[in-house]
């Protein structure tokens, strides 16, 4: 048996995966690497050249750092094509196969995973929660069968093409039926949501690897940015005035780095450009809490925001020193507060579970204190180590640091915000994840982040502005198409012209 305890192997260890042709190897690569987190899968597809080309000719004097091997084998033969897969973990070797009728991608796809999702099952003797879901929309399955399944069969259908366990199926139904009402009530076809993103931070986060600056480098040339953020605001004015704008959100970085007459200068240009007659929600992702002041806030409320966010990631300022936030616990109440009293009635706070050294306590003592705050909604996140965070980039430097995420401290957070009365109502999952988990979004009914739930279920048009943004064009059938405008912010500015033209070309005539 193999230990899920990432020291149990030389930090070098591989995964090597044979394939004899190019065929699902993304999948089998993603539900290997579920299985063994952060430990790197090689793939080698295309029969004997290809091994030949990976320098292996003598199995049996494979490098020491192999840890796994996955060998996969299609052999069609007319009605009976099958799948063989076999797996070798030092002296273990477990094979089994499966009839696959190729016809089906999406059939094979799930069988095939399965097949190999029961093999590292014996061989690891563990589950994943999700089973074999490795995408980062599990609750969207649920949610595409509701009108053709009652919940009791929709239940059984997870369960036997997945496998997930009976907590995450029961997650899924119960936030699918609470999205699918509110989605129902989006203009899908003739609406779309903005979303502005101003990629300027205090610090950078361990974690972190979002498009993002430090503000203190980039002050001069905010001015310029703004000005290249008009210049796409007035290109959503002029080409989208025909369609109903049902949620604006802007985030980054963080939003509140910007000075108060910055913000003033952003939002008053916004509401002055486009029509909010029909916008359900208008969100700003304050953020960093030392990001936040009364002015800034004050702001916000006078053009009409009425969801903020204030996120501290956690309560621990062990935690937030270690992880580059520079700010203190004190600073997150200050700035909830301080909200709260100027009249804000939709305040989000995200947390993140698996963040370096922390445990099951100290996640228990930030829930605690959250709930002494109350807030509208909360966003639970996993940690997910992203290949450009410093945690990664730096990993040699972290060798030591625990990282640590599980479903005990998973229910603990859930059962924690009940008490507030929030409920869950989004979902989404990344790679490489703490755990193997989810983030969750939580709310009081009717303070949903309908924002959240649009660009997770791709069923309206995203319009997005700024440096590093992704716009997201969703098409009659749900074919979805996007066009990105660069990362980097002087770029940015120099190429607004462009920006806006790939946006022309992706929202033209079909």
């Amino acid at each position: 048996m193999m230990s899920e305890n990432m020291a149990a192997y030389n930090k070098n260890a591989r995964i090597s995966l044979y394939i004899n042709e190019h065929n699902f190897e993304y999948d089998m690569q993603t539900l290997l690497m579920a299985f063994f987190p952060n430990i790197p899968v090689d793939i080698y597809a295309g029969g004997g050249s290809a091994y030949e080309r990976a320098g292996i000719k003598d199995s049996k004097k494979e490098e020491a750092n192999i840890i796994l091997r996955a060998d996969v084998k299609f052999l069609y033969d007319g009605e009976d094509d099958n799948v063989f897969v076999t797996l070798i973990k030092d002296e273990s070797v477990l094979k089994d196969s499966a009839k696959v009728d190729f016809s089906d991608r999406k059939d094979s796809k799930n069988k095939i995973k399965l097949l190999m999702y029961g093999l590292l099952t014996k061989l690891t003797d563990k589950t994943l929660p999700w089973g074999t879901l490795t995408g980062i929309r599990p609750v969207k399955i649920a949610e595409n069968l509701i009108d053709t399944m009652d919940d009791d069969a929709l239940r059984n259908y997870l369960k036997e093409t997945y496998r997930p366990d009976d907590k995450k199926i029961e997650l899924s139904l119960l936030i699918a039926h609470r999205e699918k009402k509110i989605i129902d009530s989006i203009n899908k076809k003739n609406g779309y949501s903005v979303y502005i993103g101003i990629p300027f931070c205090p610090t950078t986060c361990l974690y972190c690897s979002f498009t993002s600056y430090p503000i203190s480098a980039y002050k001069k040339i905010v001015p310029a940015y703004l000005d290249a953020l008009k210049k796409e605001i007035d290109y959503v004015a002029s080409d989208f005035f025909e369609r109903e704008m049902n949620s604006i959100y802007i985030g980054g970085g963080t939003p509140t780095t910007l000075e108060p007459n910055e913000l003033e200068i952003l939002l008053s240009y916004i509401r002055q450009k486009l029509d909010f007659t029909y916008c359900k929600e208008f969100t700003v992702e304050a953020g960093r809490p030392d990001s936040i002041t009364k002015e800034k806030l004050m702001v916000l409320k006078k053009y009409g925001v009425t969801r903020i966010s204030v996120n501290p990631q956690t309560m621990q300022q062990k935690t937030l020193d270690l992880i580059g936030r520079r700010h203190t616990v004190s600073q997150v109440k200050d700035a909830f507060y301080m909200a709260r009293e100027l009249g804000f009635d939709n305040i989000n706070m995200d947390f993140i579970v698996g963040l370096p050294n922390e445990t099951y306590e100290d996640v228990k003592d930030s829930m605690e204190q959250v709930l002494l705050m109350k807030p509208e909604s909360v966003t639970i996140h996993s940690l997910a180590i992203k290949r450009t965070s410093r945690l990664n980039i730096n990993k040699k430097e972290y060798e030591d640091v625990m990282l640590k995420n599980n479903e005990a401290i998973m229910d603990m957070t859930g059962d924690y915000v009940s008490k507030l009365g929030l409920k869950p109502y989004y979902l989404y999952r990344q790679k490489n994840m703490a755990g193997n988990m989810e983030n969750v979004g939580y709310a009081l009914p009717g303070k949903e982040g309908i924002y959240n739930m649009l660009i997770m279920e791709e069923v309206q048009d995203i319009v997005a502005l700024g440096a590093g943004s992704a716009c997201k064009r969703v098409f009659e059938g749900g074919r979805i198409e996007r066009c990105e405008n660069v990362k980097e912010v002087a770029q940015y500015i120099d190429r607004i012209d462009e920006m806006i033209d790939r946006k022309k070309v992706l929202y033209g005539e079909d």
